[in-house]
């Protein structure tokens, strides 16, 4: 239980339209939908990030996405780049592999050496935390005990996002609600993972402010795991 280990404050935040959805389709960049935020929410994303000690994102959404995941619209410094990556497969060409900010890649032991070496040398860090996969919340103690990190900012896919609030991990959740309906039984949504079996598996949620930047609805709210 997060309660009970060492970890940063955890900040999951994401755009989503009115239907929950992150991209138009499956494979699709979420920087399509994000060209439709207003200029004053894009400067909320970024004074966000520039205001946490660390951002993260899984592999899949640096794959499709190859975003840089660094503080422009506002002063500020860019924070440390996490991106969990169990078998280190991440394209040496990627962006977050730029100097731009330090980035950390965490693996699991089935990661390639050969792998990990191109990581290490395109000058990021590579820690293993996890047998076959990353371990999440060995993760976050390793982020706030050898990297200094208290708090954490989330922009993950559906995935990281699920098994974040599975492993108990996410603190709060903000939302930049755009006015559009995209649709698709299969468009990615804020949160993927395994299906539920009973109201008991859902993640509750207690909302604790809300308001208008530029044109967008920004929901913000507190995680409340059950004891």
């Amino acid at each position: 239980m997060a309660g009970n280990i060492v970890k940063p404050h955890v900040l999951m935040m994401s755009e989503i339209t009115v239907d929950g959805k992150l991209t138009l389709k499956k494979g699709a960049s979420s920087k399509i939908l994000m060209k439709y935020m207003d200029h004053a929410t894009d400067i909320l994303l970024h004074k966000t990030r520039a205001e946490y000690d660390a951002i993260m994102v899984g592999s899949n959404t640096i794959n499709i996405d190859n975003s840089f995941l660094t503080v422009r619209s506002v002063k500020g410094k860019s924070p440390l780049r996490v991106i969990p990556s169990s078998r280190a497969a991440i394209p040496p060409e990627s962006n977050v592999l730029g100097p731009d900010a330090p980035t950390l890649i965490a693996v699991s032991k089935k990661a390639s050496p050969e792998n990990i070496r191109i990581l290490e040398d395109k000058g990021a860090d590579v820690v293993c935390v996890g047998e076959d996969k990353v371990d999440l919340p060995l993760l976050m103690k390793t982020l706030a005990e050898n990297y200094g990190v208290s708090k954490l900012m989330i922009e993950g896919g559906p995935t990281l996002n699920y098994y974040m609030l599975q492993d108990r991990l996410v603190d709060e959740i903000r939302l930049i609600h755009l006015p559009f309906i995209v649709g698709g039984s299969d468009t990615p949504s804020l949160v993927g993972g395994m299906h539920i079996e009973s109201e008991e598996e859902m993640f509750s949620l207690q909302l604790k402010n809300y308001y208008m930047c530029g044109t967008n609805l920004v929901t913000e709210y507190d995680v409340l795991y059950r004891k």
